[in-house]
């Protein structure tokens, strides 16, 4: 997630903001002048940003200033100028109370705002830090107006201020939010990292004229929405302006693949990867304590296998262990001359290429845009949004949010850089919550009401899977092997190896049965409904090739006489069903182990064979079009790609809803 969110409260104002981050994250000198401060940083002046900047008399891009920050920010949500504000009024003769709340926005309040990290994907970054000037400023201007969109999509549909008793009424600021901007340059490491801070007040303004506070939690819940759409809107505007296209590509094996710029050599990216390395190596430490801990009485203390919820614990201690202290900041200038020479002394990738990374990444991308074309089914798109989003949310119960993230993580996939048509990601969430989801919402409060809170779960009736339970292991001896399976006893470790160089077992990750699920809903939707219209079987076919990873794509055909061959009775029905079930009722550790293992082995035939039908439906239809005038597909056509209406037999609450 690139996309990062904390509370402000109004001590951290003094503690942490105005003395590094607004100064480019390096420790500001003491009695220093904030401008001046920034100016020996190397960092530019922060900004002032949103809709609601006029009715505290500010312009957007306006330069902020110490003072305002203290004001907004430091004093408990006061106005900017509040200081200004309170001398006219004392000097108009009014008391220090009144003069004191003419300078305040509403009551005073505890959290003063919210601070979000913004930062674009590594190879985009990367382009930033060794290009020249020219594409530095192409993508700078794309960073900017991607968290501009961002904000906007934040004050229209997020943003909510509570007012009435226990926060009962709820209304969007009417005339926007003010958040501040700072820029920033390298990460601790030292290595490139395009990045900006927004500080965004919780102030807002109502209808009535009254300050009120915006609701924090609201934002927390949109976070990976957020980030989803900056993602998407970040790579497509560098993808357009420079020529370039993004492939997915797999960062941890089991997790979501990343879309990054194709053509930039792995070996640089990792160049920039030092911090995660470093994390890596004590991850696995702390992951080998993990599994061999044991009580006072020798029993275990967790399950002999890493949990994804314990990982990411674990991946949070780590972070924290390996922090390094802040860089002293430098100049852009000096700093990506260094960035340039180190990249070729020590990533391991020849001097021209990262002399010419652009011409390499337009070939890559020309390469891609003849390969792959960019079809957007929303029929399609919303039946894999709704499976993958069924599995990953715990319990199969979900809102509209996760729903509209996955949509456009799932338009990045498929569109590759390319721009979409605005509301194109509402468009596929309101057809999977129309076709594919079940409401099962039980409003008891105001919220619960509202469309954005309401409670869904999948609508497909599968069957029963039961699901075997292994008997619970010995406590693991330190010297020994952790358990592949929560069944087997511990084999002992290789001698000469210290801990950290043998496999921690791990449970497999939800992505891995989200990816199943999805290929096995769309399997039994394309094997019922696809091939009824040639028009609509052509359609799904070039959804396939353009939604599936680059080597999962079908491969020239080598022996053109067999190719028109027929496929084989009962190829199509590889997966069963009742798979899906079975990862929808695993509910412990162990389970989810158990059920998904076997049949996530399995989940590359199943890709495999999709494509070859795909490659095989592609060329019969293609002869066919070489003599028939092709037809658009129709409105109703896409329609046919829904599966029935009917959602058939649901338990509820039984089966964990």
């Amino acid at each position: 997630m690139t996309v990062e969110i904390e509370v402000i409260r109004y001590g951290q104002m003094y503690r942490y903001y105005l003395r590094e981050t607004v100064v480019g994250d390096s420790p500001r000198p003491p009695r220093t002048p904030l401008r001046t401060a920034q100016e020996q940083a190397g960092v530019p002046a922060g900004r002032w940003m949103g809709r609601g900047l006029a009715a505290l008399g500010l312009a957007p891009g306006e330069e902020v200033t110490e003072a305002q920050l203290r004001n907004l920010f430091g004093e408990r949500g006061r106005h900017p100028y509040a200081d200004r504000i309170e001398a006219e009024r004392l000097a108009a003769g009014e008391s220090v109370k009144k003069a004191f709340k003419a300078g305040a926005l509403g009551r005073q309040v505890m959290v003063t705002g919210v601070g979000y990290v913004f930062r674009p994907q590594p190879t985009i970054y990367l382009f930033w830090a060794l290009g020249d000037e020219e594409t530095r400023l192409v993508i700078e201007a794309a960073h900017e107006r991607a968290i501009e969109r961002v904000l906007e999509w934040i004050e229209d549909e997020v943003a909510v201020i509570r007012y009435g008793k226990d926060g009962i009424y709820r209304v969007r600021p009417p005339g926007g939010l003010v958040a501040a901007r700072f820029r920033h340059y390298q990460a601790r490491s030292g290595r490139p990292l395009l990045h900006d801070h927004l500080l965004l007040s919780v102030k807002g303004q109502r209808l009535d004229g009254k300050w009120g506070s915006i609701h924090t939690t609201a934002l927390h819940e949109n976070t990976v929405a957020a980030s989803a759409l900056y993602n998407e809107l970040v790579a497509s505007e560098v993808c357009e302006a420079l020529g370039l296209a993004t492939e997915p590509r797999t960062v941890t094996p089991g997790r979501r693949p990343v879309m990054e710029i194709a053509g930039v050599p792995h070996e640089l990216i990792r160049w920039t990867s030092r911090r995660s390395d470093q994390i890596a190596a004590c991850l696995t430490e702390l992951e080998h304590e993990y599994v061999t801990a044991v009580d006072d009485d020798g029993e275990p203390l967790f399950l002999p296998v890493v949990s994804e919820r314990a990982r990411a614990k674990l991946n949070a201690i780590a972070a924290r262990k390996t922090r390094p202290p802040k860089q002293s900041a430098r100049p852009l200038a000096q700093l990506r001359a260094w960035w340039k020479a180190s990249a070729i002394l020590t990533s391991g990738v020849a001097a021209d290429v990262i002399t010419s990374l652009l011409e390499y990444a337009r070939a890559a991308a020309a390469a891609i845009r003849a390969r792959v074309a960019a079809v957007v089914d929303v029929a399609l798109a919303a039946v894999d949004v709704a499976a993958t989003v069924f599995v990953m949310n715990d319990g199969g119960r979900f809102h509209r949010r996760h729903l509209l993230a996955e949509a456009r993580r799932h338009l990045a996939f498929v569109l590759r850089g390319r721009r979409r048509e605005p509301g194109l990601d509402d468009q596929v969430v309101a057809a999977a919550i129309s076709t594919h989801c079940l409401d099962i919402s039980e409003p008891k409060t105001v919220r619960g009401l509202e469309a954005g809170y309401r409670l869904y779960t999948a609508r497909w009736a599968l069957s029963d899977l039961p699901a075997r339970r292994r008997p619970p292991t010995a406590a693991p001896d330190p010297d020994r092997h952790p358990p592949a399976d929560p069944g087997e006893p511990a084999a002992p470790r290789p001698p000469g190896q210290d801990a950290g160089e043998w496999e921690i077992p791990r449970i497999p990750l939800q992505y891995d049965r989200a990816v199943l699920a999805r290929a096995v809903v769309r399997e039994k939707l394309h094997t019922t409904t696809a091939t009824a219209v040639r028009g609509r079987a052509y359609d799904v076919v070039a959804h396939q090739q353009a939604a599936m990873p680059e080597q999962l794509l079908p491969l020239e055909p080598t022996d053109p006489e067999h190719d028109d061959q027929e496929q084989k009775p009962g190829r199509r029905e590889a997966l069963d069903m009742t798979a899906l079930r079975a990862l929808r009722e695993s509910r412990t550790d162990v389970e989810a182990l158990d059920v998904t293992a076997e049949r996530l082995r399995h989940l590359q035939d199943a890709f495999s064979e999709a494509a070859d039908r795909a490659h095989t439906t592609m060329n019969r239809y293609t002869r066919r079009d070489d003599t028939e005038t092709p037809h658009p597909v129709r409105r109703d056509d896409q329609q046919a790609h829904h599966p029935p209406q009917d959602p058939g037999p649901h338990r509820g609450r039984e089966a964990g809803h």
